[in-house]
């Protein structure tokens, strides 16, 4: 999901209080698979209710949420919309890799292997249904959300640009891409971590990814960043095969332009690369769909509301979840029941 750019920016790590006060627009279905990923059973059967139906999503947000808000952070969440045209062969490739971890995870299963957590992340599925729910949650906790007409990072980065928010929380670069002047990732995933493979725990702290700063290193503009990661291959695009972050970045810094950098290419390695796929990525990432004029829907409090959906209705621990209540009013400021002072 998004490009890796991780070779090539500078982050600054800090810790989750360093963050107090800041208001953060975040990648709402980024976060969420996160939490569909990471929040499972030993043998990496997902959180799920009396029907059978998958809640670590819910979990994520009432407890990772209630700590940001712990924190002093304020949480905008900001949901896609359509995805644009071209992401769809993206998408394709991304459910038959779902359909294959999918077998893989209940072979491990049976086999009672260790690789069963590892294929069953990958397997990972954002349905409509629990988008819905999550907006209904949020608004029960009294958290701010955002629809986004498509690319949520994108309109999150509208949110930072206009001040409504201080960064963007995302663990992908694309964010970068759209313009965003800060982004903050790890902020949902602090803490002990376990590498893939081993029986070790590292330390995770939030990163701070500053773009202007990175560019001006770099010695590239915003433009030749997109064109870079174009080259690569982004959820828009293949990219070009051999091309790498490095070798991107210096194409994009001994070149003028993409169809110079191309035409160097396509002279070099005889390759035919359709320069029209590029542009197609190049211009969603320059032009994004966003709306200038959004509605940060907030809420109340409601811990009735949270206890009944999480309780009665999923099957969640009521006194785990009437303390977890209990701990974000305490987060609000003098008891304050609604966050609309945050705007």
């Amino acid at each position: 999901m998004g490009i890796d750019l991780s070779a090539l920016f500078e982050k600054k790590e800090v810790e989750l209080n360093d963050l107090a006060g800041a208001t953060v627009a975040v990648d709402a279905f980024n976060i969420l698979y996160q939490f569909l990923s990471v929040i499972r059973q030993r043998d990496g059967t997902p959180l799920l209710n009396q029907y059978g139906g998958v809640t670590s999503h819910l979990s994520g947000i009432l407890y990772r949420t209630t700590s940001l808000c712990e924190a002093g952070i304020k949480p905008i969440f900001v949901f896609d919309g359509t995805a644009p045209e071209l992401k769809h062969d993206t998408q394709k490739k991304r459910r038959k890799v779902r359909e294959d971890a999918q077998k893989k995870w209940g072979e491990a299963k049976d086999a009672g292997g260790e690789d069963a957590f590892k294929y069953a992340q990958a397997t990972s599925r954002l349905t409509p249904e629990m988008v819905e729910d999550s907006k209904k949650l949020l608004g029960y906790m009294g958290i701010p959300f955002v629809q986004a007409p498509s690319e949520g990072e994108a309109q999150a980065v509208v949110l930072v640009q206009k001040g409504d928010a201080d960064y963007v929380a995302s663990q992908d670069y694309d964010a970068l891409l759209f313009g965003a002047p800060r982004v903050v990732r790890n902020l949902t995933v602090t803490g002990q971590r376990k590498l893939p493979g081993k029986n070790v725990y590292v330390k995770v702290n939030p990163e701070i990814i500053e773009l202007e700063p990175n560019l001006s290193r770099l010695g590239i503009t915003q433009h030749d960043l997109i064109d870079l990661a174009v080259f690569v291959g982004t959820d828009f695009n293949e990219g070009i095969a051999g091309i790498g972050p490095k070798k991107a970045l210096k194409l994009v810094q001994t070149h003028e332009s993409i169809e110079d950098a191309v035409s160097s290419l396509d002279a070099k390695l005889d390759l035919d690369i359709n320069l029209d796929d590029l542009n197609g990525a190049i211009e969603i990432f320059t032009h994004p769909a966003v709306s200038q004029d959004y509605i940060i829907e907030t809420g109340k409090l409601d811990s009735d509301r949270i206890v009944e959906f999480l309780c009665d209705t999923h099957g969640f621990s009521k006194e785990r979840v009437q303390k977890t209540v209990e701990r974000l009013k305490e987060s609000r400021d003098e008891g304050q029941s609604t966050l609309d002072k945050w705007f």
